[in-house]
């Protein structure tokens, strides 16, 4: 029998107990988003709410609505203003929402907001039952099964990003901002989403014609949407495609993939469609997680976090397609040269874009 040094056991042990600590915590988050317990609050102000008063407010149980108000003031998420005696000997408590929490958790348009990657977290792993299966077996569980909640989160995680910073992004790097700014550009967006991309790409360059392209046809009708109720509909259209489908032949000005070349099974037959649509004078742009180049143990937070989001969402996305390559979310820097090369693209150049999210920004050349 092998012998554990003293302490050994006792740290793993800890490390799994802090494990367990934040994933019961971020499930108490859900808690407080899913019956607009942390609204409630923000709304009450600095005078806070009391359990009943919390209950009250938002037609819960007072019960629970004092437990969790505990919980999260023991976590830290919540402050408490003491507020004298009670009834039956017992302290009252006033809970409040801290300064800064209500830009994390409940304001979207903050590039700040936190909440959006919990719910997609949470969308990931409620598909736990048939995730245990595609582990055994094979296969994968698709954006069809995770549903709407992992669209809606991935969409207002990054539409922030996307409409307060793309612009500048883009028009920090010359030979990009060169080449969409000709007059009458042809751009492409492959994997649109639900087209906040497409609709920032619109906004900074009302010049050019862009198109959203993405298989997921709900993604598509809510990009159409958006682009309606931003009045931008005339000048930023939407279909329903595979990223791999052919486009005219040397077409495209520029062509971008945002967030989404990791999911896509086929990547370099992806890529070598991108190729042949742009024109040769054109530009190719992917923006993908900025993992580190190479796998090491003891990551830090951003790749383990990547990890998480691969584990329970990208890379059972990606494996539901059969023969799928299954990059998963951290998709490093020499693979995706990797794909580029088998594409046909000679060198893969990282922009110099930085403090843009977790994101990086790579240009394929040609």
């Amino acid at each position: 029998m092998v012998q554990v040094p003293d302490g050994v056991v006792e740290a793993y042990s800890d490390r799994v107990v802090n494990a367990l600590l934040g994933f019961a915590e971020l499930s108490s988050i859900v808690l407080g988003d899913g019956l607009g317990w942390y609204a409630a609050l923000d709304a009450a102000g600095s005078a806070g709410l009391s359990p009943d008063e919390l209950a009250a407010a938002t037609g819960t149980q007072e019960r629970y609505a004092r437990e969790w108000l505990e919980q999260q003031a023991a976590a830290g998420f919540v402050g408490v203003v003491p507020a004298g005696p009670g009834g039956a000997g017992q302290p009252a408590r006033r809970f409040t929402l801290p300064p800064g929490a209500a830009e994390v958790l409940l304001q979207p348009d903050s590039l700040s907001a936190v909440l959006p990657m919990v719910r997609m977290l949470r969308a990931g792993v409620a598909q736990l039952p048939d995730l245990l299966q595609a582990y055994r077996h094979g296969g994968g569980v698709g954006w069809a099964e995770i549903g709407d909640e992992a669209r809606e989160a991935q969409f207002d995680g990054n539409r922030p990003w996307f409409e307060k910073r793309l612009g500048p992004a883009l028009a920090s790097a010359p030979a990009i901002h060169e080449v969409l700014s000709r007059p009458g550009a042809r751009i492409t967006d492959l994997g649109a989403g639900c087209g906040w991309s497409t609709l920032a790409l619109a906004r900074a360059y009302p010049g050019a014609a862009v198109v959203g392209i993405d298989i997921d046809g709900p993604s598509i009708e809510w990009a159409r949407e958006h682009a309606r109720r931003s009045g931008l509909e005339g000048r930023a259209t939407f279909r329903i495609a595979d990223a791999a489908d052919p486009v005219a032949p040397a077409s495209q000005d520029a062509v971008f993939i945002f967030e989404a070349l990791h999911d896509m099974p086929f990547p370099v037959q992806v890529l070598a469609s991108v190729r042949a649509m742009v024109k040769p004078d054109g530009v190719v742009v992917v923006m993908d997680e900025a993992v580190a180049d190479a796998f090491a143990p003891d990551a830090d937070e951003l790749e383990r976090l990547m990890y998480a989001y691969s584990l329970f969402i990208c890379l059972p996305d990606s494996l539901s397609t059969p023969g799928s390559a299954g990059t998963g979310t951290v998709m490093r820097a020499p693979v995706l040269e990797g794909y580029a090369a088998a594409a046909g693209f000679s060198s893969v150049e990282r922009l110099p874009i930085k403090g843009f999210a977790v994101f990086r920004f790579y240009r394929l050349h040609l």
